[in-house]
């Protein structure tokens, strides 16, 4: 179980790569469908994007390699490519250990910055589907990661202030958003590497 600050009434959790161990399978995706695009590419870029919509990723692969792929196409592909292997998926032991102890105690909700439909396969593939009454990603219209917007919006469905809120996330974008909305945060990336 991951420790967090002792004041927070309400828990937060990004999907990819915290609750479920899905970013081998979204850089393999990345990896692939560039590839037909003639790009390849650098280390660690799925990485430092991870928490943006795919769209948005996309436009950044545009600019940085100077192609003219087609975002809305290309999240589509991605997202057929992740639902037809989402049931491989496997949960990240440590977060999804800590949302089960307070599962019934504190309210908790999910963040994501992937599509709805590829979040709760995640959800299913893990058993932790029904875990989470609010569930908020990038088919809802409310800004992206690194704004604080969807961060706040789960705060408020929970009932709660923002800073009565903990946030898990693995991702750069995710945690900058969560800590902009007021909220204290677990970088699950040290906690799983250092267990």
């Amino acid at each position: 179980m991951i420790p967090f600050p002792s004041h927070v009434r309400g828990l937060i959790f990004d999907c990819d790569g915290t609750l479920v161990d899905s970013m081998p399978l979204h850089r393999l995706l990345w990896h692939e469908g560039l590839k037909r695009h003639g790009v390849t590419l650098a280390e660690g870029f799925v990485d430092n994007h991870a928490g943006k919509p795919t769209e948005e990723i996309v436009e950044i692969v545009n600019r940085e390699y100077g192609v003219t792929i087609d975002p809305v196409a290309f999240a589509q592909e991605k997202e057929r490519g992740f639902l037809d292997r989402v049931g491989q998926l496997n949960p990240v032991e440590a977060v999804v250990a800590t949302a089960r102890k307070h599962l019934g105690k504190l309210p908790m909700a999910v963040v994501s910055g992937s599509m709805r439909e590829g979040v709760d396969g995640g959800l299913h593939a893990i058993g932790a589907i029904e875990w989470f009454p609010i569930v908020l990603t990038a088919d809802d219209p409310i800004a992206p990661k690194p704004a604080p917007d969807l961060f706040l919006e789960a705060a408020r469905l929970l009932g709660l202030a923002p800073e009565d809120c903990h946030v898990f996330e693995d991702g750069d974008s995710g945690i900058h958003g969560a800590l902009a909305a007021g909220m204290t945060v677990t970088d699950v990336r040290e906690v799983v590497i250092a267990s």
